[in-house]
């Protein structure tokens, strides 16, 4: 057996412990006895190599190795700020985006949005995010803020580069490995678009519009499609 869990605090003088859904599923799913290996990983970017050391009720005890040489992080960290579309179309898009190695995703409230990220939505985000970086071999954590109107992100908005999809922008180039220093925001909306005035307020935050194709994407594939575009210049 060799599955990768995820922990909610590092080791500790060589144990670690798992709790909730990653314990029940290690024992009950895949049937994991005493002395077998597994990874674990904090998402901070630790990850450890370990061994089951004893088997609770509702806990597992680890003996945990030495950390594991950690991955680098991207030079120029991506924020999607999206508009949620409806239902399991949430998960399948955070699935991607943490595969593709989105630093953040912020769900915005637009004028035409569709889906509103409840605190019972935030919380299922999160545990998607949790699940593609078991399977995908990530060791941090997508962050899935709190929602935010798009004055608000703005305003708060450090990214040395905002950009914005479109249709009626330029078509977004290939970006240059390295390229300019510092994060990325880019901004998705509903499938009904963004609002004139929504769009004026991105360019007047010095947003660059672009359009990713000659057709209309829903708005998972228009996120999944900047984050593999972008990713290449990180």
């Amino acid at each position: 057996m060799s599955e990768r869990f995820f922990i909610t605090a590092a080791p500790q003088a060589g144990r670690a412990v798992l709790v909730g859904d990653e314990a029940r599923h290690l024992v009950r799913v895949l049937r994991a006895r005493v002395g077998d290996a597994v990874s674990i990983f904090d998402g901070s970017g630790r990850e450890w190599p370990a061994r089951v050391a004893a088997i609770g009720r509702d806990e597992v005890a680890l003996a945990a190795g030495a950390p594991l040489p950690p991955a680098p992080l991207p030079a120029r960290p991506l924020t999607l700020a999206v508009a949620l579309p409806k239902g399991e179309r949430q998960k399948w898009m955070v699935e991607k985006l943490t595969e593709l190695g989105v630093a953040r995703l912020v769900p915005i409230e637009t004028a035409r949005g569709v889906a509103e990220a409840t605190p019972a939505a935030i919380e299922r985000l999160a545990r998607g995010v949790i699940e593609a970086c078991k399977q995908c071999g990530r060791t941090t954590l997508m962050e899935i803020a709190a929602p935010r109107s798009i004055p608000a992100l703005l305003a708060a908005a450090e990214a040395a580069e905002i950009i914005v999809a479109d249709p009626g922008g330029a078509p977004l180039a290939v970006p240059r490995a390295g390229g300019e220093p510092g994060g990325v925001l880019a901004l998705v909306g509903p499938e009904g678009g963004f609002t004139p005035e929504e769009l004026a307020a991105a360019v007047g935050a010095g947003a660059v519009r672009v359009a990713l194709g000659p057709h209309i994407l829903r708005v998972e594939t228009a996120a999944i499609a900047l984050a593999a575009r972008l990713a290449s210049s990180s």
